[in-house]
């Protein structure tokens, strides 16, 4: 198995409104890049919800069932595809970093917990009254892309902030008992992960950079997300060892040694303490 391919949005120039933005019934989008079904990454964010219709949706090698109210949010980078039933439907949106930080100029994009790599919740589920609300935005956006009227940018992009407003909105409500202060903790803690994990696993660096004692950093962690500082950054380390494993031309040392674990045996016990198996049975299941 060799690397999943890395799509751009000019990869789907069907139904895009520039090279950066592009909306479109899935329904629609699935007859024009039926590709889209086998594993593959992105270098853009992504917005599916689904209207009709069943199926598995596996990303980052967790399985989720896709069912009517299904919607999922994912990052550049991770690695998903689909088993679909035939009358699904619902909305997809692809939009890169860079249009919406622009055009938000203060408000950044990678401000949203939904769109944090470390014990991220890319799937949400909402019910009848729930979708009926958010799909009129989903709606209004894929209107507006059919339009030739001014300020066309400018209204899908006012409408996906909503979008994703409504997302935080119904993530704060199902986890409401979390202070504000904590969740700001967390998003910085994810973001200096994400920066530094392949050369910074000790947890004192982070609450070095953060300011805080490392006590404090683990009480967060645990008040959060019921983990402790440690098994975050080693979630995160994980994650990329189970990409990289999937490229088969790399030797599993070759892999210890980008993720910088000279000790090739301690590196193959960490990822069979935290994943059940070995690296190599990883690989061997990854069929």
């Amino acid at each position: 198995m060799n690397n999943f391919p890395i799509y751009d949005i000019s990869n789907f120039n069907f139904n895009s409104v520039n090279n950066k933005l592009y909306i479109n019934t899935f329904k629609n989008h699935l007859k024009e890049h039926s590709f889209i079904e086998k594993p593959h990454r992105h270098n853009f964010y992504v917005l599916v919800l689904f209207t009709h219709g069943t199926g598995v949706h596996e990303i980052d090698f967790d399985c989720y069932n896709i069912s009517r109210g299904s919607l999922y949010t994912i990052q550049p980078g991770q690695i998903h595809n689909w088993k679909l039933s035939d009358d699904i439907d619902g909305y997809i949106v692809f939009y890169s970093q860079e249009i919406y930080n622009l055009y938000f100029g203060d408000k950044r994009i990678e401000e949203y917990s939904f769109y944090q790599s470390v014990r991220s919740q890319p799937e949400l589920f909402f019910s009848e009254v729930e979708l009926k609300e958010i799909e009129l935005y989903f709606s209004l956006m894929k209107k507006e892309t059919e339009s030739a009227k001014v300020k066309q940018k400018d209204k899908i992009l006012n409408l996906l902030d909503t979008i994703n407003i409504e997302i935080s909105r119904k993530q704060v409500v199902e986890n409401d008992h979390k202070t504000s202060i904590y969740n700001h903790k967390i998003h910085q803690f994810k973001k200096l992960i994400d920066s530094n994990y392949k050369t910074e696993k000790s947890p004192s660096f982070y609450a070095s950079k953060m300011s805080i004692t490392l006590k404090h950093l683990n009480r967060i962690c645990k008040t959060i997300l019921n983990t402790t500082a440690t098994e975050l950054i080693t979630e995160r380390i994980l994650l990329e060892a189970k990409r990289l494993l999937i490229d088969k031309n790399k030797s599993i040392s070759q892999i210890a040694n980008e993720l910088n674990y000279e000790n090739y045996s301690y590196f193959a016990k960490l990822f069979k303490k935290t994943n059940g198996n070995t690296p190599s049975e990883f690989r061997k299941n990854l069929n």
